[in-house]
């Protein structure tokens, strides 16, 4: 019974057994894997990944496509992001309007309706034809807007004594800026953020709605030549699992390094 316990439940002090979590881990997967074989099974379908291998120069170039736009979407969304937060703080009323009705426009309409308008209405009104270029822009005003409540949320939660004290001690705005609002808004931000850049790079897919040539507009390409969308699509989603898990990974370790008690 002991050694039940020591396999099967969390200990005393938080803390899984790791034999406990091995195996736990091996008979989930195990579980997931079985499930999936005998649908397979029930509807006759037997998966051949060898036809998928003459396109692997075509699946690597989508694979690094979707690395840059998600890459190149962070850093400007996380600019946007930054300004937008400081807009809805801001004391003229015109930009912290302005501000507002873009987060609340962008954070209550689904991403495939802004691609969709801001690529063939605006994009197309202002000649906008670069689609990678599109994309990044897109994408990064739909995760700018997620950031920008990231950000405020985050000022917002500051507590006022900290700053009463650094004003006590004769801080200057901005060396209370640069020693004790900064240093916190980057222990409270970047965990969320870190698990805000694994949800651009699977936002990323639906920029194949206006033909971005990445890594899940390559495989509907192939699936349509070979016709077969179950190995395609499966291995497009282990792909995004060899991008999304590392940055949860990272996203985990960076919430254990920041966490603290006011």
């Amino acid at each position: 019974m002991r050694l039940y316990r020591k396999l099967f439940y969390i200990q005393k002090d938080g803390k899984a057994n790791w034999l406990g979590a091995l195996l736990n881990f091996f008979l989930v997967m195990g579980m997931f894997v079985a499930i999936f074989w005998l649908s397979l099974g029930v509807i006759c379908v037997r998966l051949d990944f060898g036809a998928l291998g003459q396109f692997w120069l075509r699946i690597w170039t989508g694979f690094w496509v979707t690395i840059g736009i998600s890459a190149a979407s962070l850093v400007l969304s996380l600019f946007i992001g930054i300004l937008s937060a400081a807009g809805c703080s801001c004391s003229l009323l015109f930009i912290r309007y302005f501000c507002s009705i873009y987060v609340k426009f962008i954070r209550g309409t689904p991403l495939i309706m802004q691609i969709y308008l801001f690529f063939y209405i605006v994009g197309t009104a202002w000649g906008v034809e670069n689609r990678f270029a599109a994309g990044v822009i897109i994408l990064s005003l739909f995760e700018g807007a997620y950031i920008s409540e990231i950000i405020r949320g985050s000022l917002l939660s500051m507590e006022e004594s900290q700053l009463e004290a650094a004003r006590a001690v004769g801080f200057t705005p901005r060396q209370t800026l640069r020693y004790v609002v900064l240093p916190q808004l980057v222990t409270r931000t970047l965990p969320a953020l870190t698990g805000q850049f694994a949800s651009t790079i699977k936002d990323s897919s639906l920029l194949s709605m206006i033909a971005v040539i990445e890594l899940t507009q390559t495989i509907r390409e192939i699936t349509a030549v070979n016709f077969q969308m179950f190995e395609g699509y499966l291995l497009l989603g282990l792909l995004y699992l060899c991008l999304t898990l590392p940055v949860s990974f990272v996203s985990k370790r960076l919430e254990r390094r920041f966490q603290y008690e006011n």
